[in-house]
């Protein structure tokens, strides 16, 4: 499999530190509000990332934190935290805030078929390990004490900006307009590892630290709980585009210089889901969640096919013309498979040249779209229907829109209507009289009585057989 690196900037060939085992972190949520659709992109492209590893034979172990401390309203260290703020929206506390969002998340996951990752950690749970992270790091030089906050010091890297070529001046973290300066920084771009109460005298969550009562930085969080859980190295690190700088920028930067090597092999970042305004937010517009979507009709997993339709590292467009579209083409691929018949066995030939094709498309840079083609090549081939039936299931095992299932109940549906038409006597009648009507060749009778069952949304189908109906 090849994967782009947002570190190298260009696809590499996929290869795990350890044979044994891929390691992989994913930045979770900051609870203090719904998941928005933009933000579940992420998390649904990590998904397929995840399953289509483990589909080609790895074992995976996935670490993802749940941020319910620290994260302030300005990546920048700016603003106050979300989490307080999210508890004062509320009425309720940082932890009650903290509780009802991670549920809501996961709701929201399980409805996207995103599965969970293998560990879940809060925050919450790790100020020790973050203490001695900022501790170390203040022995070896790079964290110092100022104004009662420690900050990392970015003038002692050899490389800050790992992400981009970017102009530096026009990355540094506050300096931007709107944005006050911290003057306690000893360089613009340094950022805090640990907030004491010299800071904010109204943060709900606080702990006895060497530098005073205070809470960890957003940035040190991530670090921390990969370390605990994952060890000194990782395969795969995941996240947004937007938090490629300056979280990501500021992981490297701590955690290297903590470890004294390389961390991470892989970057993987999913660019953002705009809608015709712009960037997505919880601020702007209408507040798109999976409720919103499920409150208009749509299947949550028509939201995933939707998403796997474009390329995780392109921007992805969200109108509902866009959104009706892919629910169109959702059903209109369910449609297709329950027309198959599940006859013959197994073609154990013809299914590995199918799966072929399939890893073809998803070992180039994990292209989703062309593994919905091969879905379609699929259900054309030349084989028979169990054969096809098996490879549709088999890719869905990373595709994850419930495929088979869905076209079983499609199927029961319409066996229903057809038991349905079989027990309408009422139907009944008006058949048998339009029958006995062109047997007369009284056929205006006929044609009326045809023409009053469709207005009844009753259609009727001439067969050799007889007369058949459906609903239209």
């Amino acid at each position: 499999m090849y994967l782009y690196n947002s570190l190298s900037r260009k696809k590499e060939l996929f290869v795990p530190n350890h044979p044994e085992l891929v390691k992989m972190y994913t930045c979770g949520p900051t609870v203090y509000h719904y998941a928005h659709i933009g933000n579940l992109r992420t998390y649904i492209m990590e998904d397929v990332l995840e399953k289509y590893l483990r589909y080609l034979g790895y074992n995976v172990k996935r670490v993802m934190n749940i941020t319910d401390v620290g994260h302030l309203s300005s990546d920048g260290d700016t603003g106050e935290d979300k989490m307080l703020k999210g508890a004062k929206r509320e009425h309720k506390t940082v932890m009650e805030i903290a509780k009802m969002y991670t549920d809501a998340f996961f709701e929201d996951c399980r409805k996207l078929n995103i599965k969970r990752p293998d560990v879940v950690e809060p925050a919450t749970n790790c100020i020790q390990d973050y203490i001695h992270i900022v501790q170390t790091l203040i022995d070896k030089g790079y964290g110092y004490l100022a104004g009662g906050n420690v900050y990392f010091d970015t003038s002692k890297l050899e490389r800050y900006y790992v992400f981009n070529d970017f102009n530096a001046e026009d990355l540094d973290v506050g300096v931007r307009e709107g944005v006050e300066e911290d003057v306690n920084k000893r360089n613009k771009n340094d950022f805090v590892l640990w907030f004491t109460q010299s800071k904010f005298e109204d943060q709900a969550l606080k702990w006895d630290s060497p530098w005073g009562v205070g809470y960890p930085g957003w940035h040190i969080e991530c670090t921390g709980i990969s370390l605990k859980h994952l060890g000194e190295d990782m395969d795969i690190h995941c996240g947004g585009i937007d938090n490629a700088f300056p979280h990501h920028t500021n992981e490297i930067a701590q955690s290297e210089s903590y470890l004294g090597h390389k961390w991470v092999n892989f970057w993987f970042h999913v660019h953002h889901l705009n809608t015709a305004d712009g960037k997505m937010s919880k601020s702007k517009g209408e507040f798109l969640t999976v409720s919103l979507l499920e409150s208009k009709g749509y299947d949550p997993l028509v939201y995933r096919f939707f998403c796997l339709q474009g390329h995780y590292r392109k921007n992805l467009v969200f109108t509902w013309e866009n959104l009706d579209n892919a629910a169109a083409a959702y059903n209109k691929l369910v449609e297709k498979i329950a027309a198959v018949e599940p006859e013959g066995e197994v073609d154990a030939a013809a299914l590995e040249e199918l799966r072929a094709r399939f890893r073809k498309g998803m070992d180039a840079d994990l292209n989703t779209s062309l593994g919905i083609t091969a879905v379609l090549d699929a259900l054309k081939a030349k084989t028979n229907g169990a054969t096809r039936l098996a490879a549709v299931a088999d890719f869905d095992k990373v595709l994850g829109l419930d495929l088979i299932a869905a076209a079983e109940r499609k199927r029961e549906a319409a066996r229903k209507a057809e038991a349905e038409t079989e027990h309408d006597p009422e139907i009944e009648a008006a058949l048998a009289a339009r029958t006995a009507a062109k047997k007369a060749k009284n056929f205006a009778e006929a044609d009326r009585i045809r023409d009053e069952l469709k207005a009844r949304g009753i259609e009727i189908i001439d067969t050799p057989q007889g007369p058949k109906w459906k609903r239209i």
